[in-house]
Parts: C-alpha cells; sequence; structure tokens
C-alpha cells in the first residue's frame, strides 16, 4: 500500500510540473501571430497540448492507484477533491481546446488547475477509513459528477476572464477595472495559502492548543504561527508566538479556530504578493495582462463561456441536485436537510440557471455574460472553500 501511495504522489507531481512546462508553450504560442511566426507558434501549440494531456494521464495514473491504495474512490475529503476538481478543469480544457483551437484558455486555464491541485495538497494526504455516510457507490456517483461539473463551469470563468482582461479599458481608473482587479487579486489569496503553508511546513512549524468542545476538553495542532487562536483556547506549546485574538463565537465545529487562522494568514500572503507584484510591473495586473490578448477574439471567447455552462449545467444539476438527494435520502433518511452545503448547492444551481435565462431570454451576451460566469465560479469556491473549512454541518467530514 505505502509504494502505491508512494507512486500515486509521483505521479500526482508530475502532471503539475507538466501542466506548468505547458503553460509556458501556450504562452509562446500566442506571443507573436506574424506570417514569419505561424510555424513556431503551431509547433510551440502542438507541444503545450500534447504535454497537457500526457499530464493529464499522469494525474489520472494518480487517481487510479490512489483508488486502489484507499479501497474507495479517492475524492472523500478536501485534498482528494479538490485534486479531482482540478483534473476535471484539465478534462474540460482538453475538451474545449479540441472545438475551439484556442491557445490562450491553456495560458489561463492550466495556472487556474494548478492553484486548485497546489491548494489541496497543502490539506492532509493521509488516506483513512471512510466515515459510515461515506460507505456507498453514490459517493463515486454523486461527488464525481459534481466535480466534473464544476470543471466545466470553471472554464465558463476562465473565458470570461479573459473576456473582460481583453475588453475592460485599463488606460482609465473606472469600477470596472476595480472590481476586475480584486477578481485577480483573490486568486493571489490562494497563491498566498500555498506559500505561507508550505514554507512552515518545511520548518515543521507546530503548536499545540486546548480548549473546550461541548463540555469536553479537547487539543488542536496549529501548523501555522496562532494570529487567531480558539475560542477560551490555552497555548500549551512553549516558545511559539502567542494568539493576537481569539475566533469569532460564532464560528463552530472541529478545529474552527485553526482554519480561521488559516484563512487570516492567506489573506496577509496573498497581499504581500500581490503588492510585490505591483511594485515590480508598476500597473495593474489586468492592465498588464491586457497587451498578449489582442489578438483574441472576444465573440470566440463569450462562445467558450457559454457552451461551458450550457454543458455545466445539466451536469450539475444531475450530480448537485438529483444525485445528491438520493445519497442524502440513504445517509440520512431524507432527501433535503437544509445543510449549509445543500443550500449552497441550491444557490449554484438557481445563479447559472438565472444565467441561461438572461444570456437566452435577454440577450445579456458579452460583458455582462463574463461577469456573471465569473460570479458563478465565485460562488463555486465559496462553497468548496467557505463552506467546508468555515460552515459546520453534515458535510464537515470533507
Amino acid at each position: 500500500m505505502s509504494s502505491l501511495v508512494s507512486i500515486s504522489s509521483t505521479l500526482l507531481y508530475t502532471a503539475f510540473v507538466l501542466y506548468l512546462i505547458a503553460t509556458f508553450f501556450f504562452g509562446a504560442s500566442i506571443r507573436d501571430k506574424r506570417t514569419t511566426k505561424k510555424s513556431r507558434t503551431k509547433t510551440a501549440s502542438k507541444i503545450g497540448i500534447t504535454l497537457t494531456i500526457i499530464g493529464f494521464m499522469a494525474q489520472l495514473g494518480y487517481l487510479i492507484t490512489r483508488w486502489i491504495a484507499s479501497g474507495h474512490a479517492p475524492v472523500s475529503n478536501l485534498f482528494e477533491f479538490m485534486t479531482f476538481f482540478g483534473m476535471c478543469m484539465v478534462l474540460a480544457f482538453i475538451i474545449l481546446y479540441f472545438i475551439y483551437n484556442l491557445n490562450v484558455l491553456g495560458l489561463f486555464a492550466l495556472p487556474v488547475a494548478m492553484i486548485m491541485i497546489a491548494y489541496a495538497s497543502m490539506f492532509p494526504t493521509e488516506i483513512s477509513p471512510l466515515v459510515p455516510s461515506l460507505q456507498s457507490h453514490w459517493l463515486y456517483i454523486h461527488v464525481t459528477t459534481v466535480s466534473l461539473a464544476q470543471g466545466i463551469l470553471a472554464i465558463s470563468f476562465i473565458a470570461g476572464l479573459i473576456y473582460l482582461i481583453r475588453q475592460i479599458d485599463q488606460s482609465v481608473r473606472s469600477k470596472r477595472t476595480t472590481w476586475l482587479e480584486i477578481v485577480l487579486y483573490s486568486l493571489f489569496l490562494f497563491v498566498g495559502f500555498v506559500v505561507i503553508t508550505t514554507a512552515f511546513n518545511l520548518a515543521d512549524y507546530h503548536a499545540t492548543f486546548e480548549y473546550t468542545e461541548q463540555n469536553t476538553r479537547v487539543t488542536t495542532d496549529y501548523h501555522l504561527p496562532a494570529i487567531a487562536g480558539p475560542n477560551e483556547g490555552t497555548l500549551v506549546t512553549e516558545g511559539v508566538m502567542q494568539p493576537w485574538f481569539e475566533s469569532p463565537e460564532w464560528m463552530h465545529g472541529q478545529d474552527a479556530g485553526r482554519k480561521f487562522n488559516t484563512v487570516v494568514w492567506s489573506f496577509i500572503t496573498g497581499s504581500m504578493i500581490y503588492i510585490l507584484v505591483r511594485l515590480v510591473i508598476r500597473k495593474r495586473v489586468g492592465a498588464a495582462i491586457q497587451p498578449i490578448l489582442k489578438n483574441t477574439k472576444p465573440d470566440l471567447l463569450d462562445e467558450i463561456n457559454y457552451r461551458a455552462v450550457a454543458i455545466g449545467f445539466p451536469v450539475f444539476t444531475l450530480g448537485g441536485l438529483i444525485f445528491a438527494a438520493i445519497w442524502a435520502q440513504i445517509a440520512w433518511d431524507r432527501f433535503w436537510g437544509w445543510d449549509p452545503k445543500e443550500v449552497w448547492a441550491l444557490i449554484t444551481w438557481f445563479f447559472y440557471a438565472a444565467y441561461l435565462h438572461l444570456r437566452l431570454s435577454r440577450g445579456w451576451h458579452g460583458e455582462k455574460s463574463a461577469w456573471l460566469a465569473v460570479v458563478g465560479f465565485a460562488i463555486i469556491m465559496f462553497n468548496l472553500i467557505a463552506v467546508n473549512l468555515v460552515l459546520a454541518g453534515l458535510h464537515s467530514y470533507a
């Protein structure tokens, strides 16, 4: 089993590296569209998509070997789900690439997928037995379908983001440029989480707190210095930083303080990286990216944005609502229970239903459609991160 887990980890790392290299080739393929460079551009794009496919196959190998080692589908915790989510995003990109042959999509889709995989790797990666409610074939059916749908919908976000960077006038500051910059800044927060967690993991940092939960004395280990400590918690590890303040009282659930502390560190580190990048490029990030998108066709981006939602929405309907309700009935003897995860899945469904309605009935194309795709992805990420890490519920095992 240990050898399979090692092989699985190596395959995931290999996939990540191949995605990174492929990103550079996609970048090279869009730098110059002059006639003298066309053959070189075509070669770069071919290498880019080939490396992407090989990377996807390596990640598929990771999935299979981890499945064999654990005896169940590797989608039962946040590390496994987010990794599978990144894999589904890459699969959706590969399919849409062969339909639309748009190299710039790879330049953005692969980095977002890599951020998701790197983000996942910061959580515990150990294989653990399934809790009773997860011991069902509906684990494979429900979770994998939802992840596939969200991977497809993520491509709509990427196409929408490229459209906004391409079309919004960056020469003057406006509400549109400010909101676009906020979207790009949010990606830096994920990078910040990965950087700070990796740094303190390498330093083997840990601090133990004791606190009371439901009249029981328990402990929790922090792997980042405690800016936010647990409510009424006592630090028992000597020689480490004392917490600056306690986590909000409204936060409940296992290790809520530690999770909130991680969020705080992500904002601090991500903001520092963002500020450093701004100091180097001396302009908004969107303004720095915009020149490389000048040859991209806005109508094609708008088409990809819509097609991704048109495909992803019915898949999400199946996985996120229908299959989820069937599994809930089997696991908890009810189809619906207003659990935070269920509520936000319903909000996601209503939002994308509204997207399709506004697009088809109200003619919301172009920039309006792109903003909707960005908001939709923000809802998905809130469901995956904030609901899992902050809000307590029946899905807290995730």
